[in-house]
């Protein structure tokens, strides 16, 4: 992984075998960036995604492996407990052009990854609410 800050904006290059994921959350606290957004763009050649059953409060994966674009990388960063907490969502594009999309638990790049986080001043954090079944930006 490579940057460039440039105000309060991080521009970030995540090299071959690096996961999103982890690579981010470590960068974040390294940087003591606790509150910011993240967006990108890349390719991946593996990935968990997510997806939140509102009906059994259950996140439900699936392992992607192959050649993907990703054609958008979103999320923000937070803390939880004290420490970063990433939440991230992804859309991956295959050969075909068929797209698959959910909440990014991990993804490996194979190719490059072009993310800009900018960082926002303060703290947000999480908590869970059990009614919901995810964890929720606490205000208070």
């Amino acid at each position: 992984m490579e940057y460039k800050k440039i105000g309060n904006k991080y521009i970030v290059r995540l090299n071959i075998g690096e996961d999103i994921v982890e690579t981010l959350k470590t960068f974040c606290t390294e940087q003591q960036i606790t509150l910011g957004w993240v967006q990108g763009i890349g390719a991946v050649d593996k990935a968990n995604l997510g997806f939140f059953q509102v009906e059994t409060k259950e996140y439900y994966t699936k392992d992607f492996t192959g050649d993907y674009e990703v054609t958008s990388l979103l999320g923000n960063v937070t803390t939880k407990d004290g420490e970063v907490y990433l939440h991230l969502h992804i859309t991956l594009s295959d050969e075909e052009y068929k797209t698959y999309g959910g909440h990014l638990n991990s993804a490996i790049i194979s190719v490059t990854g072009e993310i800009v986080i900018e960082a926002i001043e303060g703290t947000v954090e999480r908590q869970m609410d059990e009614e919901i079944g995810i964890n929720l930006f606490k205000f208070n």
